[in-house]
């Protein structure tokens, strides 16, 4: 058997089966479609380990060949090197925070009797593995501020444990909760026990890929073993149905959970009262809009709402009578998040992909606005309702998160320590040689649509400058300005960085999202394309040196970009990708993506999915871009059979010498919780590929 070649090195050997599927297509007909690398979807087979080993050393072969790699390596290490705090909250009479100071795997859990410190070591992350791949996903505080429950998750899977700390001795108790998902802890108002979300425990050997359905909302009582918790709700008529942001109301009187189906912005909101033997009010019974608790006053519950809102408002809800009414109508901007303070509100609107911080009185009259930074992204907003002290982070391209606090009415933010400026990050990097800049362009149909530009202030538009294009576009989440250690190096040697706001996301409210879901998906790559054709048109870069990056549903954004325009594009980084669009539905979660993407197994849209597929999509004897693909074996979100199969055709397909590569990490998953370690050699094998396809840099050792 003849196996394609990379450049002057073959490929790894894939075989092919003979597996041929069976799908239904409108009008009856039935569609027949070869699916010869199904083997690769059993991911602990010895066949697929061993070509997961080949495929490694493959790619490990090309990137330690590059002088570069080490270069960048030793660079991100530095630029990683600087104290990075998390946002303070408060509970109790006690403060807490994340704090890394420097190259910790981990940032630890840190606690104070006051917002400025001095701060006590609560929880170290980094003692619980060897390799830093263990890591601290949530920490819930009760009113009290006495106990904490905290999740881990190991080696990036999804799956969390709970377990409880108390917060002045620092020892765990004997509370532990394990196969529980996509949920926070929500502590009962008198501290005796917390809600949170859980599903059966997993097959033998299923624990990564099996399906997860019928998630039950429990109660877990200090001191109890997990087996005698009680069920809050279950709905196994619905096994789709799901139960999230479990919240009580500062008056300790009810229990508000969302219902939610899969990542639809629509859910239903349950209400019960506490201590209250009736059953749970369904006030909103319905997936109709996206309903969401600010908090109560007495009988009313403030609610943020996309209900005939497509740019969301604030309503009160009367429980008792049934009464509604606007306290903030809809504006011209999209209303991201709002919080109760002491006697107000205080609002966060996204404006062209950056934010604005607004104070309103409780009735919704404007008091004005907070000043922000600059162009970048609200992060972490914590308030408690009767409470003038606010906190919140702010970052930006350019800078690195800071936390801020803030003394109402005051409404000027204080600075926290233990932060630096991007100037002061790595060895002396000067942030100040580069400008942020924005661009509105007009997609193939003639829709707005905006990117940022990250480059340097004396950037030559000759069309030979490296440039890297990141896109997402779905679900409605807004892609933000953010800070990157990993840009900076690229900045620093030429590159050029970009960053598209794509419809399908949510920068300008349902609408938007909507433009780029279901049969409107083709939506999100054509504005992808119009982004990278007018880099080209305005001389920023050329085909020759322009790159395409995108993770997750990001990742199916580059999959589908490369296969249906792949003379557009020079380099190729799918990461963690969805790109077999007619079998995703089939594992862990991804039957939740449904709302957005639609199913296979549904005539109506097999066509539509078919049609854009990357698997589906590669033709034998095409120039494909270089490319680098990217998983992590212990991805339960988008198993890593997705990126397998469509390394394995990409190989077979690829008529251009290019490098064609799939990285594989172990004891890594879908990106969160991610070690500091991981994270550094992941983006030195990131902007080395990048940087010898898009500038053809053979760089000496430094």
């Amino acid at each position: 058997m003849t196996t394609p070649t990379d450049g002057n090195r073959r490929f790894p050997e894939t075989r092919r089966g003979d597996h041929v599927e069976l799908y239904q297509r409108l009008g009856g007909q039935e569609a027949a479609l070869p699916d010869p690398y199904r083997w690769l979807e059993d991911a602990e087979s010895p066949e697929t380990r061993k070509w997961v080993k080949a495929q490694n050393e493959h790619a490990a072969a090309y990137l330690s060949a590059q002088p570069l790699w080490d270069i960048y390596r030793a660079r991100l290490t530095e630029l990683w090197n600087f104290p990075k705090s998390g946002v303070p909250w408060h509970r109790g009479a006690s403060y807490f925070r994340t704090f890394n100071p420097g190259l910790l795997n981990q940032p630890r859990l840190e606690v104070a009797a006051g917002p400025h410190g001095p701060w006590r070591g609560l929880l170290d992350p980094n003692l619980l593995s060897e390799d830093g791949t263990v890591s601290l996903t949530a920490a819930s505080v009760s009113r009290d501020g006495r106990w904490l429950a905290y999740s881990t998750q190991s080696g990036g899977s999804d799956w969390l444990t709970w377990q409880v700390r108390d917060v002045a001795t620092g020892e765990n108790g004997p509370d532990l909760i394990e196969w529980s998902k996509f949920s926070d802890a929500t502590w009962h108002p008198d501290g005796s026990g917390f809600y949170y979300a859980a599903y059966d425990a997993p097959q033998p050997g299923e624990a990564l890929t099996g399906t997860n359905r019928d998630q039950r909302l429990m109660f877990h009582r200090l001191g109890t073993v997990q087996a005698d918790d009680q069920v809050v709700l279950s709905r196994s008529d619905q096994p789709d149905w799901g139960f999230r942001q479990i919240d009580i109301t500062d008056d300790g009187r009810f229990l508000v959970v969302e219902v939610w189906l899969g990542t639809s912005r629509k859910n239903q909101l349950w209400v019960q009262e506490l201590g209250s033997a009736q059953p749970f009010m369904e006030l909103v019974g319905e997936f109709r809009a996206g309903y969401h608790l600010i908090g109560s006053e007495g009988d009313e519950l403030l609610l943020l709402t996309d209900e005939d809102a497509p740019l969301n408002r604030v309503l009160r809800w009367n429980i008792s009578t049934g009464e509604r009414r606007d306290v903030l109508a809809q504006g011209a901007h999209q209303l991201d998040s709002v919080s109760l303070v002491k006697d107000g509100l205080l609002a966060v609107t996204l404006h062209d992909a950056s934010h604005r911080l607004h104070l309103y009185s409780r009735s919704g009259e404007r008091r004005g606005e907070i000043a922000l930074p600059g162009l970048g992204t609200l992060q972490d907003l914590h308030t408690q309702s009767g409470d003038s002290e606010v906190f919140f982070g702010f970052d930006s391209f350019l800078a690195p998160l800071t936390p801020y606090r803030l003394q109402l009415p005051n409404t000027t933010p204080e600075v926290l320590g233990d932060t630096l400026s991007a100037q002061d990050t790595g060895a002396s990097q000067d942030t100040g040689a580069y400008e942020v800049t924005q661009t509105f362009i007009q997609s193939s149909d003639g829709t707005r649509v905006p990117y940022f530009l990250i480059a340097a202030r004396t950037l030559t538009r000759d069309g030979t400058n490296p440039t890297l294009l990141y896109g997402y576009g779905g679900f409605g989440v807004s892609v933000l300005p953010s800070f990157n250690p990993g840009m900076l190096a690229w900045l620093e040697r030429g590159g050029v960085f970009a960053v598209a706001n794509l419809r399908g996301g949510g920068e300008y409210g349902t609408a938007w999202h909507q433009g780029g879901m279901l049969e409107s998906k083709q939506n999100v790559f054509d504005d992808f394309i119009a982004v990278a054709k007018h880099l080209i048109s305005t001389g920023v870069t050329s085909a020759a040196h322009l790159g395409i990056q995108g993770v997750s549903n990001g990742g199916l954004l580059v999959g589908a970009a490369m296969t249906q325009r792949p003379e557009l594009f020079a380099a190729a980084v799918p990461q963690v990708g969805v790109m077999d669009m007619l079998r995703y539905h089939l594992f862990t979660v991804g039957w939740s993506w449904a709302s957005d993407y639609g199913r296979s197994d549904d005539p109506q849209m097999f066509d539509v999915l078919r049609a854009y597929s990357p698997l589906h999509n590669l033709r034998e004897g095409t120039r494909y871009p270089a490319t680098l693909i990217t998983t992590g074996d212990h991805d339960d979100r988008v198993v890593p059979a997705h990126s397998y199969k469509f390394a394995a055709e990409l190989q077979r397909c690829q008529a251009s010498e290019a490098p064609t590569l799939i990285r594989i990490q172990t004891r890594a998953g879908h990106g969160a919780g991610k070690p500091t370690a991981l994270l550094i050699e992941e983006a030195a094998d990131l902007f080395t590929f990048l940087e010898v396809e898009l500038k053809g840099t053979d760089a000496p050792r430094a």
